[in-house]
């Protein structure tokens, strides 16, 4: 497969997995996360800002709560269903300076120097080409602007890690979406080579994450949630007969997982990543 045909065939499959995410918001993390990221942008009224992979607009009307109606913010994403819903909350909100646009991260474009604050919150990963990406949404800044985003640590989520360990016993390679940028060094790496200077890099690392129980009925479902986003549908190639012998090893592995009176902990650190234009 050339690299065109494989790049076309992961963003169908990014579209299929988003599109289909009828409840995002009710997600264990997304809102946490991008409350935090707002509190680390330090947003100021008047910015500008444009809100890269917005999905169902979460950063983007949490900024808005921040800047004022004199500010505009501009949220940008792939997926269709995921900007409906975001579309649905912002004519209920009645608010005049959001605004969605439907379109891809890694191919949009601004005016160079017109924007005070870039935000991406938990999207970077998926990214085929991050340096290309940061590269464009840099000449968008203006001098003193900043990007900020986040980044799931390397081995962040145990269960995705045990995950990606079983399936290569039957011979299915699943990318880890956290091993670009899974690490300070590489973060600043990334910033470095598209013009950010070290000194204009602020890099923390938090951490989030939940207790759960490890019994069948939980190992089962966060098997499908593996099985069947973007980063795991490729356990799909596997026969029938070996499919479910590689998901019984996966949910009888999850159910070995250390536990504590609390229940089974599921790692989820992640990076917080500040970067000024100079």
């Amino acid at each position: 497969m050339s690299e065109a045909e494989y790049i076309k065939e992961y963003k169908q499959q990014l579209l299929a997995d988003f599109n289909s995410r009828t409840n995002y918001d009710n997600g264990r993390f997304y809102i946490p996360i991008a409350q935090r990221l707002i509190e680390v942008a330090n947003l100021q009224q008047g910015h500008k800002i444009l809100d890269i992979a917005t999905g169902t607009g979460i950063v983007a009307f949490a900024a808005a709560s921040k800047v004022g109606a004199q500010s505009k913010i501009i949220g940008i994403d792939i997926s269709t269903g995921m900007l409906s819903n975001a579309k649905q909350k912002l004519a209920a909100s009645g608010l005049q300076n959001v605004e969605f646009i439907e379109a891809d991260a890694e191919l949009i474009n601004f005016e160079e120097n017109s924007f005070d604050v870039i935000l991406c919150s938990l999207a970077i990963c998926y990214l085929t080409n991050i340096t290309a990406a940061l590269h464009k949404w840099y000449s968008f800044l203006k001098s003193g602007g900043k990007i900020v985003f986040n980044a799931w640590t390397e081995n962040a989520f145990t269960t995705s890690v045990l995950f990606r360990d079983v399936v290569a016993k039957y011979g299915i390679h699943v990318p880890n979406p956290n091993a670009l940028l899974g690490t300070t060094q590489k973060c600043q790496q990334f910033l470095l080579a598209v013009g950010f200077q070290k000194q204009n890099i602020t890099i923390q690392q938090e951490q989030f994450g939940w207790y759960f129980t490890p019994d069948v009925d939980n190992a089962e479902q966060i098997w499908e949630i593996n099985a069947k986003n973007v980063f795991g549908y490729q356990v799909q190639q596997l026969a029938p007969s070996k499919l479910q012998e590689c998901k019984a090893e996966y949910i009888k592995q999850v159910q070995a997982l250390p536990v504590t009176y609390q229940g089974a902990w599921c790692d989820a650190s992640i990076f917080f990543v500040t970067a000024t234009k100079i």
